[in-house]
């Protein structure tokens, strides 16, 4: 089941970064003022283009609900000047650098992104790091003011009692599920081949053959980055897989390739782009080795004899996951958690396709036999079975079955009207100008009218 989160400061980044480019045009209408800060019609207009662009919904009338955002944000920035709220860098730098990389993958090139923006990427991208460090500053003037908010079972209990029927979320029948996985052997020739493929590609580019990005968007099978020539973006170690950042960060001729490393996605190589700081854009190709149809036979049958002794009492499940070579489930006794809640229960849907297929027919407490399905993380063939552990019908949200759920709708709600009360409150102390044109609105906050002029 999931739950949309409400905040009150601006409604999703579409606004914000739509915001952007109007500030190339000359100074006209102004729509409103808060405080001495003016929000243009010009502003509205291209935010407005800008959600339409990403079909992000808009619950009213745009030209009401957009500008009452933008003010909102504006009150949340005064009170963050006020308490002087400072952010990590790093941090905005980082998650700049990954919207330009989603705009250039979605668009294709970075000519699209500036056409877009009608601005060149250097001048984009300092704009863009105002604008989200402008965003999560506003992220901790809310978590400041929500900080206080304590839960208790009695809380969660009155919230449900008083919540309309038709209030009470619906879910959708969900499993619980053990899984075991091996990695079947790959073949050492295979390994050769794919190095020796790899030299050859560094070979071509160190002489000038072959462009690395070329070659990238024809050979890598990394499908996020071989469409943009293999680049990945700025990452810092953190986020990059320590084989791979190792020797990234001892790169530093952009016109060399690197040896070749190999990581848990298989072998690569990398060029350097740029280094700045303690960030690094580059480029890679990866090649995964295959693995041979007698291999993946051996490991389903080492699987299903492994099943075998479970079903006659030599190991109970969790004791075979000692086999197990995923360390993430072989950990926990097997036991599959759900990235998108990070709870233990799935929907049908959110689990990966082969094993929904298997549990779909299975009973508690029954194990799958052998199946062949792709790793999740790296997207190789891996061989697996699985054990149903529970199967929640779908139902009505109930306090006994759901807590943990309704606790969040809970939260959610109370963190919102905490919100909401220090919004009005903030207005009140705020000077507000809305020039009648723009006045002529439900605003889903109190108190902006009481200065039309």
């Amino acid at each position: 089941m999931k739950l949309r989160t409400v905040t009150l400061a601006v409604a999703g980044c579409a606004i914000a970064f739509a915001a952007l480019a109007a500030r190339n045009n000359i100074v006209e209408e102004v729509a409103w003022m808060v405080g001495d800060q003016p929000i243009y019609k010009s502003e509205i207009e291209e935010a407005y283009q800008q959600m339409l662009y990403e079909k992000v919904p808009v619950d009213g009338d745009p030209y009401c609900v957009i500008p009452e955002q933008l003010a909102v944000e504006k009150l949340f920035l005064h009170q963050a000047d006020i308490d002087t709220v400072e952010v990590q860098e790093s941090m905005v730098v980082q998650a700049v650098e990954q919207r330009i990389n989603y705009m250039i993958n979605n668009l294709g090139t970075t000519e699209k992104v500036e056409a877009l923006f009608r601005k060149p990427m250097p001048e984009l991208r300092q704009q863009l790091l105002e604008t989200m460090r402008n965003q999560y500053r506003i992220q901790e003037v809310q978590r400041s003011i929500s900080k206080g908010l304590k839960v208790t079972p009695s809380d969660v209990r009155k919230y449900f009692s008083t919540l309309p029927e038709d209030s009470i979320p619906f879910v959708p029948l969900q499993v619980e599920a053990k899984i075991i996985t091996i990695n079947p052997k790959i073949p050492q020739q295979e390994i050769d081949d794919v190095k020796a493929r790899l030299r050859d590609y560094a070979d071509r580019i160190n002489s000038g053959e072959s462009p690395f990005s070329t070659l990238a968007i024809m050979y890598s099978e990394d499908p996020g980055s071989s469409m943009r020539g293999g680049e990945i973006g700025f990452m810092g170690r953190g986020h990059l897989e320590p084989e791979y950042a190792a020797v990234a960060f001892n790169l530093n001729d952009p016109n060399k390739v690197s040896k070749i490393v190999e990581t848990q996605f298989g072998y690569h190589i990398i060029q350097l782009i740029e280094k700045r700081g303690d960030r690094i854009n580059t480029r890679h190709i990866l090649l995964r080795p295959k693995v041979s149809e007698t291999e993946l036979v051996n490991s389903v049958n080492r699987l299903d004899s492994l099943r075998t002794e479970i079903i006659g009492g030599k190991y109970t499940f969790d004791e075979a996951t000692l086999v197990s070579q995923d360390k993430d489930t072989r950990n926990n006794h097997g036991q599959m958690v759900n990235p998108e809640n990070n709870s233990i229960r799935f929907e049908m849907a959110q689990l990966p396709q082969e094993v929904a297929k298997k549990v779909d027919t299975m009973e508690v407490g029954d194990i799958s036999e052998a199946f062949i399905m792709k790793d999740p993380k790296r997207n190789n063939d891996i061989v697996a079975i699985v054990k149903l552990t529970a199967r929640i019908p779908a139902h009505k949200a109930n306090l006994s079955d759901d807590y943990q759920l309704i606790k969040q709708m809970y939260e959610n709600s109370a963190r919102q009207q905490m919100l909401k009360d220090w919004i009005e409150k903030k207005i009140k102390d705020t000077y507000v100008k809305i020039e009648d044109n723009w006045a002529d609105c439900d605003f889903k906050n109190k108190g902006w009218l009481k200065i039309k002029k």
